[in-house]
């Protein structure tokens, strides 16, 4: 009973204590806890990058822009009506007040009737309109391409971070044991010096795959709006990617490529803007309509006869110009025809640039795949030869550095197939953009 009494007792008189542990109780149920990340599939990544991404939502403002540009000159057909007053004391004879005259109430219409190089422009806006299209499209499928090599490099890191956590573990027993072989007068220090130095370079690779994963997952993290920490690849998502690609992909992708095809509309756009400055030679017809409520205190009466005087007046009818001498016209036309120019050869640069991109990406695809089957069967022989290394260790018959030299090799095979592996997606990425076929590889074609 005294000793109960004695356990007890203390809580019961003390609350104080009774109250702090009640508190941080309290504390501990209103902490966050560690929310572990979950894998985000691939597609899921590719849609929030195109919600979210910086690059394709300065495209879409553009071709926004550019669209109500189109739409300024379309509506400029529609009679523009404005209404208001033009008061102003007179003396002597009415004079005009900014071409009209002074009135107590006026409404003026007036619209383009007929304009030869009107349908010239409209035509430009329009084809600038599907240019600029063409150039969202474009960037889009540079988000898209961003996000996925993004998404695979990091996916690449995360495997080679758990390769090398089992590595570090490896190298760390391997070091204690052939220290204290040392000790034991078994190895030599040149021994333990080469077990030292093997586990660095593991906590070495380590370190470098720690810091290209938080540097990747910082630029997901930028492209879709995701919190860095919380990122994490999964590679099941990843599709297939093709094995072989069409061998007239170079002359189809220079044709297809959104790029391509915005300069096309670009060049088209310049022909008919430079037309429409020739045709502002040609006479145009103008709309143009006028009512006013003119006043009595502006001295009409005295400078008009009694009886002709009326105080509402209107007027309706076409303006008629024919231009013919206007020189700062002529040097714009000229301007316009070489910008038309320019906007041609840019056009050929650019088609010639994308198929001879489409042609060296092919290349590098053949290539990187060869590189990685020689990487693969490298890989294999590799990991075959840590197994043997294995065995005789089993049997008393091979040594720690061997088997440290043996699993050096492995993961010197295993990162090297990795970059090859890496580089022949990185083209195969970049030859599915140049031949419209990335949006459908990654989300589906949505």
């Amino acid at each position: 009973m005294r000793l109960n009494s004695w356990c007890v007792a203390p809580a019961q008189r003390n609350p104080v204590a009774r109250g702090r542990r009640t508190m941080v109780a309290v504390l501990l149920l209103w902490l966050p806890t560690p929310v572990v990340a979950e894998p985000v599939p691939l597609r899921q990544m590719v849609e929030l990058a195109l919600k979210h991404a910086t690059r394709a939502s300065i495209a879409v403002a553009e071709e926004q822009r550019v669209f109500a540009n189109y739409r300024e000159l379309r509506n400029s057909f529609i009679p523009q009506v404005t209404a208001g007053a033009g008061l102003g004391w007179s003396y002597g004879f009415p004079l005009s007040l900014e071409g009209a005259a002074p009135s107590l109430f006026n409404i003026n219409a007036q619209s383009p009737l007929w304009h030869f190089e009107m349908h010239d422009f409209l035509g430009a806006a329009r084809a600038e309109t599907a240019g600029a299209s063409l150039r969202t499209k474009d960037q889009r499928n540079q988000v898209i391409q961003d996000t996925v090599l993004t998404y695979a490099e990091l996916a690449k890191w995360e495997q080679r971070l758990a390769r090398l956590r089992e590595a570090q573990a490896a190298s760390e027993k391997m070091e204690a044991a052939v220290m204290q072989r040392v000790k034991e007068g078994v190895d030599s220090e040149m021994d333990g010096t080469r077990a030292r130095l093997s586990s660095a370079r593991v906590r070495l690779r380590l370190a470098e795959a720690a810091g290209a994963a938080d540097v990747l997952r910082e630029r997901l993290s930028k492209l879709t709006g995701l919190v860095a920490s919380g990122i994490q690849t999964d590679t099941d998502s990843l599709p297939a990617l093709p094995a072989a690609s069409d061998p007239d992909a170079a002359a189809k992708a220079a044709d297809s490529n959104p790029a391509v095809q915005a300069a096309v509309e670009h060049a088209r756009a310049q022909y008919l803007r430079a037309r429409g400055e020739h045709k502002s030679w040609l006479p145009s017809i103008d709309f143009a309509a006028q009512y006013a409520v003119l006043s009595k205190f502006n001295n009409y009466q005295d400078f008009f006869q009694r009886g002709s005087f009326v105080r509402n007046n209107a007027t309706i009818g076409a303006v008629i110009r024919f231009p013919f001498l206007n020189a700062p016209q002529k040097a714009r036309a000229e301007a316009a025809d070489a910008e038309a120019r320019r906007a041609d050869k840019q056009t050929e640069a650019a088609r010639n640039q994308v198929s001879e991109e489409t042609l060296r990406l092919q290349r590098t695809v053949a290539q990187m795949q060869a590189a990685r089957d020689v990487s693969e069967l490298e890989y294999e022989i590799a990991q075959k030869g840590l197994d043997v290394v294995q065995t005789r260790m089993d049997a008393g018959t091979a040594t720690l550095h061997d088997l440290d030299d043996a699993r050096s090799q492995a993961s010197e095979r295993f990162i090297a197939l990795q970059d090859v592996s890496f580089e022949l997606e990185r083209s195969q990425v970049g030859l599915m953009r140049a031949t419209g076929e990335l949006e459908r590889w990654a989300i589906g074609g949505r």
